[in-house]
């Protein structure tokens, strides 16, 4: 009867090993041109998704071009942020002191900063972030000269989605402010 325990344990142990290692096995690649190029191909198709998200956000927050326009010529019209943030990213932090400059150098120009957030969370929430976030911009100008009076503050919150769909990519450029001329 010992025996028989020993024998059935081993026999399970033996089981669940092979089970492991056919697990974590890997397929081999065959060598020759054909199939290593077919093998790569069909890699690089699986990985664009993803690699394309990649190159548009970093983290949670949007970095693609798709979707900016220019308040004037070289100059970005809309800063981008994380998730329940208000905290401006390098890049937006370089973006606003573009539009900085160029709004120092266009002393007549004033500019309505709109605020706006993705799809989920209440209304409620969203227009009070997005009126923090262009709040936000519009304090970064002024550190760079440009006066209060001309600069203006409208939360959309989720109201003007930028894209429509859901899914993260979607969601990070709707958490964006958008420096638009008022005048």
């Amino acid at each position: 009867m010992n025996l028989s325990k020993i024998l059935k344990n081993v026999f399970l142990v033996v089981i669940f090993g092979l089970i492991v290692t056919a697990c974590a096995t890997k397929k081999s690649v065959k060598t020759t041109t054909e199939s290593t190029t077919t093998t790569k191909a069909a890699e690089t198709q699986k990985a664009d998704p993803i690699e394309k998200l990649d190159a548009l956000m970093q983290g949670d927050v949007y970095v693609g071009s798709d979707t900016v326009g220019e308040l004037a010529s070289g100059v970005p019209d809309r800063v981008f942020f994380a998730t329940n943030e208000t905290i401006l990213t390098t890049a937006s932090r370089e973006t606003l002191r573009k539009q900085a400059a160029w709004l120092r150098q266009n002393s007549d120009v004033t500019v309505v900063v709109e605020g706006h957030a993705d799809e989920r969370g209440t209304r409620e929430y969203n227009l009070a972030l997005g009126e923090r976030r262009a709040n936000a911009a519009k304090d970064y100008l002024m550190t760079y000269g440009v006066s209060s009076d001309r600069i203006k503050v409208l939360s959309y919150g989720k109201e003007r989605p930028v894209d429509s769909g859901s899914n993260p990519l979607s969601w990070s450029k709707n958490r964006r402010s958008v420096t638009v001329k008022a005048n």
